[in-house]
């Protein structure tokens, strides 16, 4: 069961759940592209298959080494919104959690690169009423969490 339905309080309901983006991803793609373009560019080559073969499975423990903490990132990684509050978790053994109730909102601040823009992930800072919540970073579909957060 998510953090975020255990600590639902009772009539508390969920309006919307994102988490980090798939972008987190992409070094782990590329690697692996990496692994199976190292054995293709020697095939006209005999004498390199050797270092070919080495180089490709290089790239695939390298690949499997990065995706491995970006998928746990991403698994670990809880952002709701409900009709009372927003909700941050990450972590699994080590939690870190936020929460900051929707009357002490004051702002929602959504930073997007051209890669984010196209990828619709960006950056979200929620400033409150005597605290702020930290920035948060890769986030899936941010202009949708800052209208489901701003729409009260």
């Amino acid at each position: 069961m998510p953090y975020v339905d255990r600590i639902l309080e009772p009539g508390e309901v969920v309006r919307y759940r994102t988490t980090v983006s798939w972008t987190v991803y992409i070094p782990a793609i590329l690697l692996a592209l990496g692994g199976v373009a190292a054995p293709a560019v020697s095939a006209g080559h005999p004498g390199l298959a050797h270092f070919a073969g080495i180089a490709g499975i290089l790239f695939a423990m390298a690949a499997l080494i990065t995706f491995v903490p970006a998928w746990f990132r991403r698994w670990t990684t809880e952002i709701a919104v409900t009709d009372r509050r927003i909700v941050l978790k990450r972590g699994l053994i080590r939690r870190h959690t936020i929460e900051m109730n929707m009357q002490k909102v004051e702002s929602v601040d959504v930073d997007q690169t051209l890669a984010g823009r196209l990828f619709n992930y960006g950056s979200v800072t929620i400033r409150g009423t005597g605290s702020s919540l930290e920035k948060l970073k890769l986030i899936d579909a941010p202009l949708k969490l800052r209208t489901k957060v701003t729409a009260g």
